[in-house]
């Protein structure tokens, strides 16, 4: 996986929270199985590209009050029924955010990496 863009650094990104940047290595890792994609960190989150976004890592604390370290946001082209997703949004007409909140490396499963494949799959 090439470097990071964006001018930030996972670690500056979740500086101060060391259990967030495991979380996000996990995933780096799964989608890292996966295939090919950029990585971009703003200010707001760590994003894993291909043509476009499908995959996004973000601090809640930032924005409301939370103890949750990170969350995984995965973009798919249709809606997924899991008790697992904190959220689900439809921001536009051919995607569905999947919003799972992060507290342990464990949680990045075979049923993460399956919704990781498909996102990627569709990001061409």
């Amino acid at each position: 996986m090439p470097a990071a863009e964006g001018g930030r650094t996972p670690e500056e990104f979740f500086d101060g929270s060391p259990d967030g940047l495991r979380l996000y290595r996990e995933v780096e890792q799964a989608v890292r199985a996966v295939g090919d994609a950029s990585v971009r960190v703003t200010k707001s989150q760590i994003a894993f590209r291909r043509r476009k976004g499908f995959a996004y890592v973000w601090r809640p604390d930032l924005y409301l009050r939370s103890d949750v370290p990170a969350v995984l946001s995965v973009a798919l082209p249709h809606e997924v029924t899991s008790t697992r997703f904190k959220e689900i949004a439809h921001p536009s007409p051919r995607v569905w955010m999947h919003h799972l909140e992060l507290r342990r490396v464990e949680e990045v499963d075979d049923e993460v990496r399956a919704w990781l494949v498909a996102a990627h799959d569709n990001a061409v």
